[in-house]
């Protein structure tokens, strides 16, 4: 008789603190370890289902009267680029793309303080030194891969500028962008939006079906953007489906916005480990 066994990890619940996207509201996540010969396996599961990775965690958001954040992944064959997105990739067409190991090096750090400086100085990684921030980078136990895109700087474009890196992830399904950062004083070549634009492109050259965008919260300011790419699928109500108009999906506060943890850990679809024989 054959049989197998599913991966049975443990989840827990972090305690309320002030939610980063909505002012005035407390956010509290549902979290598991990500380790072992099975966390590639569990990631790949477990994304589909609204979790992110951070380091060795895999979590979503499990607040207690609000449900405002909404898992956001793009179908890339079906994304057309809008006008604004077409004049990004051909202004900075110059950039040149290096994927890399999950090394961090003394150049990225630079280029990530001087973007948190002058885009999150208040966040909450505002104060991540150097050693926090390889273990962000390395810190991985799946597969995934340091993108890194460069600007010609000097004589003849002989020396070119680190000016924009993300950590990749890559799925069965799909690329997941964990977190990218870029020069703040390029401006001009909108580098946030044309790192979402070539990773569906690197996405489409692996004939992969989705790239991961993070969480989108309709009210956030912050997350407004990720609405503006066409194929946007979100995960609601257990199930993904277009975001349709951004308009028809709120973000009030409600007392039975969430379902009790033991009920949200037991709907969990987890993948099997291993098939045995008795």
């Amino acid at each position: 008789m054959r049989h197998t066994l599913p991966i049975a990890p443990q989840f827990y619940v972090t305690a309320p603190q002030p939610c980063p996207y909505l002012e005035g509201r407390m956010e509290r996540k549902l979290f598991t370890a990500l380790q072992g010969e099975h966390a590639q396996r569990l990631n790949d599961t477990l994304s589909k289902q609204g979790f992110r990775r951070s380091q060795n965690v895999l979590y979503r958001p499990s607040c207690a009267e609000c449900s405002a954040c909404l898992s956001a992944r793009i179908r890339v064959a079906d994304f057309e680029p809008n006008r604004t997105q077409r004049k990004v990739l051909k202004k900075a067409g110059d950039l040149r793309r290096n994927a890399t190991s999950p090394w961090a090096t003394e150049d990225q750090f630079a280029l990530f303080r001087r973007y948190l400086d002058a885009r999150h100085a208040d966040g909450g990684m505002a104060d991540m030194d150097i050693f926090e921030f390889a273990a962000m980078i390395e810190e991985t136990p799946i597969k995934s891969r340091v993108i890194e895109y460069s600007t010609t700087a000097g004589d003849k474009g002989r020396n070119r500028a680190l000016s924009a890196v993300c950590l990749t992830d890559v799925f069965d399904d799909g690329l997941s962008m964990v977190y990218s950062f870029y020069d703040p004083d390029l401006t001009d070549l909108s580098l946030g939006t044309y790192v979402i634009l070539d990773h569906i492109a690197i996405a489409r050259e692996a004939g992969l079906p989705y790239v991961y965008l993070g969480y989108w919260v309709p009210g956030s300011r912050k997350m407004g953007y990720k609405s503006s790419y066409s194929a946007l699928e979100i995960y609601k109500g257990g199930r993904w489906q277009d975001l349709g108009d951004p308009r028809g999906h709120g973000a009030e506060l409600h007392p039975l916005s969430m379902d009790p943890i033991a009920e949200q850990v037991a709907r969990i679809n987890l993948p099997e480990a291993r098939s045995g024989r008795e």
